[in-house]
């Protein structure tokens, strides 16, 4: 066989996170989401932990390892309750600034077994991070603690960041 299928140069990679959605000329990808400047944050209520796991975009986050998620609540009323928030970076004419965040809950059984049972809305997820990119607040669905949990890591470790953020964000964020 002169050419194998399989070659390298011949595959096309799909890329969710690209710089130029159109690669230049304005055709392939018009429409495609960029997604460059979304963070996903976990917050682990149960151990006042806060973290950056760029994983969550493709589901894969620590927190989601190992889970096989159902679609609905039932048969896990001894589970761990986590969020991911997406939180979206913007710049406007004072610098960087927090311009979107929306929370999504994840269930997760604390059953000692190899994949454990968890629950997941992915429509939830994706509706989420779409209104997130679009410049809506979505937090009223968190707890007093995740939001002080929250809060506390975006002033603490991304004060900058915080600190152009526009006040409808800051006050979601109040308790």
């Amino acid at each position: 066989m002169s050419k194998d299928i399989f070659d390298k140069k011949n595959k096309e990679q799909f890329t969710i996170l690209s710089g130029d959605s159109t690669g230049g000329d304005g055709s392939f990808g018009v429409g495609t989401i960029n997604l460059d400047n979304v963070t996903p944050v976990i917050i682990d209520p149960q151990t006042d932990n806060v973290y950056i796991d760029m994983q969550a975009m493709h589901g894969r986050s620590k927190v989601e390892k190992r889970v096989r998620f159902k679609p609905s609540k039932e048969g896990l009323e001894d589970a761990n309750l986590y969020w991911i928030v997406w939180v979206v970076v913007d710049r406007d004419k004072t610098g960087p600034m927090i311009s979107g965040i929306a929370a999504c809950e994840i269930l997760v059984s604390t059953e000692e077994r190899r994949i454990r049972p968890g629950y997941k809305s992915m429509p939830e997820h994706v509706n989420h991070l779409d209104k997130a990119l679009k410049g809506n607040i979505i937090v009223e669905q968190m707890d007093d603690h995740s939001k002080q949990l929250l809060k506390a890591f975006l002033e603490t470790e991304h004060g900058d960041l915080w600190k152009n953020t526009r006040e409808e964000l800051r006050q979601a964020l109040d308790i």
